[in-house]
């Protein structure tokens, strides 16, 4: 088990060799709705969206994804991902990867959107204290399971600085 309170998180920009990682965390995170395949986040970092990593030593344990859309003042993003290895969660490494996502949609003045399940209190209580609203519910939105997701949303906001978040080269 890592040592939390000596190693230092970092995020940068997801490399394509931690693909296979991501595809393994998500069968571990996801298991009942369709995980994403390595073929899936090639395919995302193929479309030039951005995705970023959490690493304690070199070792993936978290990655996140966005896409943004439009110019400012009509531009909007899209949290695509956030997942967080089980032995890392609830130690801040989801928000420290939702903040840089936050801040490159702030850079384009962007209106932020994800979806997220609505028996995931931990998640929408995060969202919640970085700006996101409940603005919708989208019914058997996760598959194969059925799960209803809500909506939420996030107004563009001045874009934050790097000093209030441990990231990296994340740009």
């Amino acid at each position: 088990m890592t040592d939390r309170a000596t190693t230092a998180l970092r995020v940068l920009k997801l490399r394509r060799s931690d693909l296979k990682r991501c595809a393994e965390l998500e069968q571990v995170l996801f298991p009942g709705d369709d995980p994403w395949s390595w073929a899936a986040f090639a395919a995302e970092l193929d479309e030039g969206h951005f995705y970023v990593g959490a690493y304690i030593d070199e070792h993936l344990i978290g990655y996140a994804g966005l896409a943004v859309v439009g110019r400012a003042p009509h531009a909007e993003a899209e949290v695509h991902t956030i997942g967080v290895a089980p032995a890392h969660q609830g130690s801040g490494v989801g928000k420290a990867l939702l903040r840089v996502l936050l801040v490159r949609a702030d850079e384009q003045r962007a209106t932020t959107f994800l979806e997220v399940r609505t028996d995931n209190e931990a998640a929408i209580g995060m969202y919640r204290k970085h700006g996101f609203e409940i603005v919708g519910l989208r019914k058997r939105y996760y598959q194969p399971s059925g799960a209803d997701a809500h909506t939420m949303r996030r107004p563009a906001s001045p874009a934050e600085t790097a000093e209030t978040f441990t990231a990296e080269d994340a740009s």
